[in-house]
């Protein structure tokens, strides 16, 4: 497969291509930037090495294969960033645009000893599962932090916003993965919440509280 053939297929993928539903064209088109055109042209060419179904004016999903190719090229991309942070000290903003090179790599060898070399991680460093080599994950029960209820004891787990500038903000505020966070308080009138994260009280907005995902404190 070419890169651009990987790209689409892991686009599909995070679109929910993997599941029953069809994937519209222009979804795609809009996620990679490109023209509805081309990404038909592609999804007929991907279709003809079984990777995908494709129905004219409908959409795609992706086959059986398409699945395993998918869930390889993901488990490639979240590795790396998990050795970028931990063995080469990439913060968790860099580490996406170099792991974007890195999954095009096809030896399966390194992955595996890469793999290893790591201590099999569960989790890449925005919190998101890493699916071994069989396919398989854990996938966290979370939910975002706006739908949280309030005086609900959390743990902060992951981010839906992998942007380097959101990444950066929450660096900026002390806000991680791993920290306790609380709803005390949600405002009526912007839905913006106040907070307990830690030991310390910070008021956030609504676009902060739907961009991070946390777990009840058990």
């Amino acid at each position: 497969m070419t890169r651009a053939e990987e790209n689409y297929i892991k686009t599909i993928f995070h679109l929910g291509g993997n599941k029953a539903q069809l994937i519209s064209t222009n979804a795609i088109a809009e996620q990679m930037e490109t023209k509805p055109s081309s990404v038909t042209d592609m999804a007929k060419k991907l279709a003809e090495k079984g990777l995908l179904n494709y129905i004219r004016y409908q959409g795609v999903s992706l086959t059986d294969l398409g699945s395993k190719t998918a869930l390889s090229i993901v488990r490639k991309h979240r590795l790396w960033e998990v050795f970028l942070v931990k063995k080469l000290d990439f913060t968790w903003d860099e580490v996406h645009e170099v792991a974007e090179q890195l999954e095009h790599i096809k030896s399966e060898k390194l992955i595996d000893k890469l793999d290893e070399l790591l201590d099999f991680p569960k989790y890449d460093p925005h919190g998101d599962p890493i699916p071994t080599k069989d396919g398989q994950f854990l996938e966290r029960d979370k939910q975002l932090l706006s739908e949280m209820p309030l005086n609900v004891k959390g743990i902060c787990v992951g981010v839906k916003d992998t942007s380097a500038t959101f990444l950066k903000f929450l660096d900026k505020n002390a806000i991680a993965l791993g920290n306790a966070i609380q709803v005390l308080e949600k405002e009526d009138f912007d839905d913006s919440l106040r907070i307990q994260i830690g030991d310390r009280q910070m008021q956030i907005s609504n676009q902060i509280a739907t961009n991070l995902y946390v777990k009840k404190d058990s």
